[in-house]
């Protein structure tokens, strides 16, 4: 479905035209045109917010919605595209190139009743634009269609005969018809079509690959490598192939180069510490099982095949823990529970070696009443090797693993944005937010006359050395006489910044009851209070966190400590009596019941700080993820991709992690 990407590009061109018919007033056809050329330089970001801007002078502008929708489609905000294609629709109901994208966007979220709906529609309009039947071909392969997508691939070669894409996806049509005579005759025309298309060589290799028919498949993968140097499929292909042949060291060197162009490919890892367990490699084979462990933590087959390893270097506990792991991981799996009862017999451990071997034969024999499920049968045949070569579309999770195997990322963890308090900032810093801050606020902050003060979310961009000088500047000032509930203020940042948190918070409190109805000495208070708990959960690592993993069905995340946050949250509670008008009170108060488990509520203060101020990027960012969390994936998304068109960039991370679901 990617390839369908490029076609945008003829969407911008299609409305270079268009551009002219915008009115003049507000100079919109500038904002248009500005638009579009950080469109045409890949800078969707910027082209989102130029967009905005003609969106605001012009709600009419059905151009602006489809160009932005284009943009966030390509930084992988599916559904935010969706409504921005939907919004140029509703504003032109006739406007074909906006149905096409829409129905592009809905296939990639695996809507593939819309996506066709809106392709007819397409089609109906303009039944000569060849586009529209290609990516109606595409969905419908997806859609396993295969039949009907071959009417819409020829439609489409009638027209374009030139693009090899399309001689490739019917040549895949073909082959899931059990057809590969024309499925082997549209890859050869594909090549013909273009012969620098590594996909081409790739998708015939593979059919080669498939019937065993090795020399053919190398030739292929061979000339997919010198089409495309970097594209690491060929090289994985071909390692396969070098493995099937008995060439293990010319396979290692492919699966290197694949290592070399994603050095987190778990299934690469995983497929060269088998081979390297094969030619009695097992240090490097470690090495390498060690390595899938952490890319894909949740996957079973790893710990599995690592244990065998692990009996084979005579490491017989750690062989235990991993077998342990497998079955915690899937406790369902016979042949882990077989061999953790063998090695516990020679750990002398007879109790835990006979309940093992219990619990195994206990499952096999229900297996067994189940072999007409494919799924089951593979666990009754405890004699089942699980150290074959995985091919690229497996992905760790294909194929008959399905069931006990899953990918997770430690590095796909996403967490709440910060909570907003004043603190001090390089001056010309533009970090702080000033539209967040009302009236009230900004004279606040003007009646302090410190030029270091900000509002702010991020880090301080002061050194430490500074702080520490600004700290010790406001002490001497203090003692020069008694100290005012400004002084006390300012000092309570400086000494939060330098994490100083017992002296900030008391520093605070002294500067509260010197000014009780001072709404913001209660927020930063809050903060600090706050921030100590952060501080100390990072020593122990033992604080309740919100985290986003490559599940899409990810949870709160809970472990045996947790922190209070009550006092933190009764200082929020007073600043919004104080200051009921204030967003950034109900953001803050918001991230702190989100960590005490309090998402329902959590959700409540974000909505109050949006009704106060629409344009809180954090806020729709920290409540799409609080919506995710409370299983509400679409609207979770929906605000996720609100914020990333209000300026938070990391909101498309959250984005492309959803969208890779779907796919």
């Amino acid at each position: 479905m990617k390839k369908v990407v490029a076609l945008i590009l003829f969407g911008i061109a299609l409305l270079a035209g268009g551009a002219q018919q915008v009115r003049a007033q507000y100079n919109k056809e500038y904002f248009f045109w500005m638009g579009r050329q950080f469109m045409m330089r890949n800078d969707y970001h910027e082209a989102i917010r130029t967009l905005n801007v003609l969106l605001r002078f012009d709600s009419d502008a059905y151009e602006g919605y489809f160009l932005r929708g284009i943009a966030k489609y390509n930084l992988n905000d599916l559904l935010g595209a969706d409504e921005d294609f939907s919004m140029a629709i509703r504003k032109n109901p006739v406007f074909t190139t906006a149905y096409t994208y829409r129905a592009i966007t809905r296939s990639r979220l695996g809507n593939y009743d819309d996506a066709l709906t809106d392709f007819k529609e397409a089609i109906e309009l303009r039944p000569d634009l060849p586009g529209p039947y290609y990516s109606r071909g595409v969905t419908r392969l997806l859609n396993q269609q295969f039949s009907e997508a071959i009417e819409d691939f020829d439609k489409f070669i009638k027209q374009e005969r030139k693009v090899a894409d399309a001689y490739i996806n019917r040549g895949v049509c073909y082959l899931y018809l059990k057809d590969t005579v024309r499925a082997y005759d549209n890859f050869d025309t594909a090549i013909r079509t273009n012969r620098e298309n590594p996909d081409s060589y790739n998708r015939r290799g593979a059919l080669y690959m498939q019937q065993r028919r090795y020399d053919e498949a190398e030739k292929d993968f061979d000339m997919a490598i010198k089409s495309d140097s970097t594209y690491l499929l060929s090289y994985f292909n071909r390692a396969l192939v070098y493995s099937e042949t008995n060439r293990p060291m010319a396979s290692l060197a492919d699966f290197d180069r694949v290592i070399e162009l994603d050095s987190t490919s778990s299934l690469t890892y995983f497929n060269r510490a088998i081979l390297r367990s094969q030619i009695g490699d097992y240090n490097r084979a470690l090495e390498d099982y060690n390595k899938v462990a952490y890319y894909s933590p949740g996957n079973v087959l790893v710990y599995y095949n690592r244990a065998l390893l692990y009996t084979r270097l005579g490491e017989i506990e750690k062989a235990v823990e991993d077998y342990s792991k497998a079955i915690e991981l899937y406790p369902d799996f016979a042949g882990a529970y077989l061999n953790r009862s063998y090695l516990r017999y020679a750990l002398h451990d007879v109790r835990g070696g006979k309940r093992d071997a219990e619990i195994a034969e206990r499952k096999i024999a229900e297996y067994k009443s189940r072999l007409s499920d494919s799924t089951y049968s593979i666990y009754a045949d405890t004699t089942r090797r699980f150290d074959r070569l995985l091919s690229f579309d497996s992905k760790l999770s294909g194929g008959n693993f399905e069931r006990i195997a899953s990918v997770s990322s430690k590095d796909d963890e996403l967490t709440l944005l910060p909570l907003y308090k004043f603190t001090f900032m390089n001056p010309d810093s533009t970090s702080g937010v000033d539209y967040y801050a009302h009236q009230r606020a900004s004279d606040f902050s003007a009646s302090l006359d410190n030029r270091y003060l900000r509002l702010s979310n991020s880090a301080t961009d002061l050194d430490p050395d500074t702080v520490a000088m600004l700290e010790q500047s406001i002490a001497e000032q203090m003692r020069e006489g008694e100290a005012t509930w400004k002084q006390l203020f300012e000092r309570g940042i400086a000494q939060s910044l330098i994490k100083q948190y017992t002296g900030s918070v008391a520093t605070f409190t002294a500067a509260i009851e010197k000014n009780p109805s001072n709404p913001f000495l209660y927020i930063n208070r809050a903060a600090t209070q706050a921030e100590m708990i952060d501080f100390i959960s990072s020593i122990d690592n033992a604080y309740q966190r919100i985290a986003i993993d490559s599940d899409p069905a990810n949870r709160l995340n809970t472990v045996s400590r947790s922190y209070n946050y009550d006092e933190a949250i009764a200082d929020l509670n007073r600043a919004a009596e104080l200051y009921p008008e204030f967003a950034v009170t109900y953001y803050n108060r918001a991230n702190l019941l989100a960590l005490s488990g309090q998402l329902p509520e959590a959700f409540a203060d974000y909505t109050k700080a949006i009704e106060l101020n629409p344009y809180f990027a954090e806020a729709y960012y920290n409540r799409g993820l609080i919506q995710i969390f409370m299983k509400d994936t679409r609207k979770g998304c929906l605000d996720i991709s609100k914020a990333g068109e209000l300026g938070i960039s990391r909101a498309y991370d959250v984005l492309r992690l959803y969208a890779a679901q779907q796919e």
